[in-house]
């Protein structure tokens, strides 16, 4: 298991994507807090989550993505998710993650569908 070493963003159109580069822990926390702020003060409204396709995430790291979906909320900002595996996208839907962000399965539709 790799921890989260970069978060770097990018834009595409009119959504700021967050490459997250390796596992999405508690340790993840200020790393993923970091590039959220980063973002919000650059104005982003729409936003990407975009996942390495073999990343693990634990409940630390459930809880993490959590606190920013929450932000995303209280700042009026949209957000999506893409390049979960399969597994996790069953556990957000079950935690209750995609009531707040849909899962788009490539970054092609995410862009597409949050562009729209």
């Amino acid at each position: 298991m790799q921890e989260v070493n970069e978060i770097k963003l990018e834009t595409q159109e009119a959504v700021t994507i967050m490459d997250i580069k390796g596992d999405v822990t508690a340790f993840s926390e200020p790393f993923l807090n970091e590039a959220y702020q980063n973002a919000n003060s650059q104005g982003a409204s729409k936003i990407l989550l975009k996942f390495d396709s073999n990343a693990y995430i634990n409940s630390g790291g459930i809880a993490v993505l959590i606190q920013v979906l929450a932000q995303t909320q209280k700042n009026a900002q949209t957000i999506g998710i893409t390049g979960i595996s399969e597994h996790f996208k069953k556990i957000f839907h079950m935690v209750g993650i995609t009531k707040f962000a849909k899962i788009h399965d490539s970054i092609d539709s995410a862009i597409s569908a949050l562009s729209g």
